[in-house]
């Protein structure tokens, strides 16, 4: 896929406001060969997602393995608004809370107290953290309005080869 491509994909309102969501669901190859999908905070910043997680996390060995990741941003309705990007996650460790960490845990809703609690509590619990960085490098987004799943689409382009519009 062309980075113009992916630009486009992103670029459109609905991967926008997918964009602007605070979780991720990210799959990757743990390290004993099986598949993975969590569920991740997220901060798009307009290039890349940034996810963090704790130093001793076990999901940084396998990512250090194998760096090729699978997202999945969606809705929970029916029709589903579904981002699946793909790309290779980069690790940067950085001493104390990463920015991100906390912009992507802003959506919770807690009082001014409650949030200051909250930062004292995570920054007395982690020294350092990694941030995980994926430029996508494929990405589809599927609205079941302007955009369908590539099997659909087939279908959908077989029926009318066929005659049955």
């Amino acid at each position: 896929m062309q980075p113009s491509e992916i630009t486009e994909v992103l670029n459109h309102p609905v991967s926008r406001e997918l964009l602007a969501r605070d979780l991720t669901r990210l799959a990757y190859v743990a390290t004993d060969g099986t598949p993975r999908a969590i569920p991740i905070a997220f901060v798009w910043n307009g290039a890349e997602i940034v996810m963090c997680t704790p130093t001793n996390a076990p999901k940084l060995a396998s990512l250090r393995r194998n760096p090729a990741v699978a997202l999945t941003i969606d809705t929970e309705v029916h029709p589903p608004k579904i981002l699946l990007i793909r790309g290779r996650a980069e690790l940067d460790v950085v001493e104390g809370i990463p920015d991100e960490f906390l912009q992507a845990n802003s959506t919770y809703t807690m009082t001014p107290e409650q949030r200051v609690e909250w930062e004292a509590e995570v920054s007395s619990l982690y020294e350092a953290m990694v941030r995980i960085v994926v430029t996508p490098t494929w990405a589809k987004l599927i609205d079941f309005e302007t955009t369908l799943p590539t099997a659909v689409e087939e279908l959908l382009r077989r029926r009318e080869e066929r005659g049955h519009a």
